[in-house]
C-alpha cells in the first residue's frame, strides 16, 4: 500500500524508503499497477504502467513540505526492517529530534520517490447479477489511447 501524494499528466507518485520492500521490488521489476475500489459506489479504477525514480528537486521539495514529525519519522525508520523493541525506534527518533533541532537534516539519501507512468487504465462499474462492465484504456505506440470494454 502507498499514499498517492501527487498526480498529474506525468503519472502517479508516491513517497517511500528506498530500503523497504516496496522500492527493492520497484527496482527488480519497475511496473506497478494502483487500484483505487469504492464499494459503496461499486466502482474501481485500476491503473497500470511503468514506474521511474522522481528527480532530486522534486523528492527534496516534497520532503521540505512535510511535517517537522513526518521528516524525523522518516529518518529515524528502517522501513520494512526487522524491529526488535518499539524501544529502538523511540531511541532513534529522539536522536534525530536532536539532531534536527540543531539544524536541518534535510532529505535522507535513503528516501525518495517513484512515479507510475500509466499505460492502461480499467474503470470497473459494478452491475446486477456480476455483469459488471469493464471499460479499458491502453495507450498505443502513436501516444494515443484505445478504449474497449472486456467481459466481466
Amino acid at each position: 500500500m502507498v499514499l498517492l501524494k501527487e498526480h498529474s499528466r506525468k503519472g502517479f507518485v508516491f513517497y517511500t524508503n528506498l530500503g523497504s520492500r516496496k522500492a527493492c521490488d520497484l527496482s527488480d521489476n519497475p511496473h506497478a499497477a494502483l487500484c483505487f475500489y469504492w464499494g459503496v459506489l461499486g466502482l474501481q479504477i485500476r491503473i497500470e504502467g511503468s514506474v521511474e525514480a522522481v528527480t532530486s528537486e522534486e523528492a527534496d521539495a516534497y520532503f521540505a513540505s512535510r511535517p517537522l514529525a513526518s521528516r524525523i519519522g522518516a529518518w529515524a525508520s528502517k522501513q520494512s526492517s526487522p524491529l526488535e523493541t518499539k524501544q529502538q525506534l523511540l531511541r532513534r527518533v529522539a536522536r534525530y529530534t536532536a539532531s534536527y533541532s540543531l539544524k536541518d537534516l534535510g532529505r535522507p539519501p535513503f528516501w525518495s520517490g517513484f512515479r507510475i507512468v500509466p499505460t492502461r487504465f480499467e474503470f470497473w462499474t459494478a452491475k446486477e447479477f456480476r455483469l459488471h462492465e469493464r471499460a479499458v484504456f491502453d495507450l498505443q505506440d502513436n501516444c494515443s489511447w484505445q478504449r474497449y470494454l472486456v467481459y466481466p
